[in-house]
């Protein structure tokens, strides 16, 4: 039995004729399976365009603060 992701790999390959390249090259982006046609795990198929979270250097003193005191509580 094959698992999902091999199961979408084999089935890639049989539209393109079994042809890893003709894969890499599938002009059909509007396939549900486009992005898992390699086979492999996709972290996040639709990338998006939010900017990355920063943290305050307040907020990070508090978390160093925090994280020093459990260290000595457990200690």
């Amino acid at each position: 039995m094959l698992s999902p992701l091999k199961s979408i790999r084999k089935y890639c390959l049989d539209c393109s004729n079994d042809s890893p390249k003709e894969v890499k090259l599938c002009p059909n982006k509007d396939c549900p399976l486009y992005v898992y046609r390699f086979g492999k795990r996709v972290r996040d198929p639709t990338p998006s365009n939010k900017p990355k979270r920063t943290i305050s250097p307040e907020h990070l003193k508090k978390l160093q603060e925090g994280r020093l005191k459990n260290k000595e509580r457990l200690e």
